[in-house]
């Protein structure tokens, strides 16, 4: 199982980074390999919410979405042709009038992909994804 995880501080309230994190249909608007993301089905406090997503070549999977207003976001695979297993999630904590946010992955890809490259593609992309929340941060709340 491919593995990555990190944990920076971003210049808002953990109800503000939530608020980002939750708003998945943005996604396309700041992360780059994210081409659409939609919610296609609510059951109380999860979401199945679909990714299209264009990393090296164009795919897409879902996942149930398990939120936890201002605390954090975990997630597991649903459905898609890339991955057999993904879980993850994102656990917010609040650090002296800022928020201390720890993404963390697992997967399993459908097909065979040799342990060190399964790492480095989960993994690949988390310093672009962190700068580009940290943009988006300060895009919405001015921060």
């Amino acid at each position: 199982m491919a593995k990555a995880s990190t944990t920076e501080v971003f210049n808002c309230t953990p109800e503000q980074f939530y608020k980002i994190i939750a708003d998945y249909e943005k996604y396309p608007e700041f992360l780059s390999e994210v081409k659409q993301c939609k919610v296609l089905k609510t059951e109380g406090h999860r979401k199945l919410v679909e990714y299209s997503v264009a990393v090296i070549k164009s795919f897409k999977y879902s996942l149930w979405m398990t939120e936890t207003p201002s605390s954090g976001i975990t997630w597991e695979f649903a459905s898609g042709d890339m991955f057999k297993t993904s879980i993850g999630s994102w656990k917010l904590e609040p650090e002296a009038g800022k928020t201390r946010a720890t993404y963390s992955v697992e997967a399993t890809f459908s097909m065979f992909v040799p342990g060190p490259i399964a790492n480095a593609l989960v993994s690949v992309n988390l310093p672009n994804m962190m700068s580009a929340y940290h943009k988006r941060v300060k895009q919405v709340y001015g921060v």
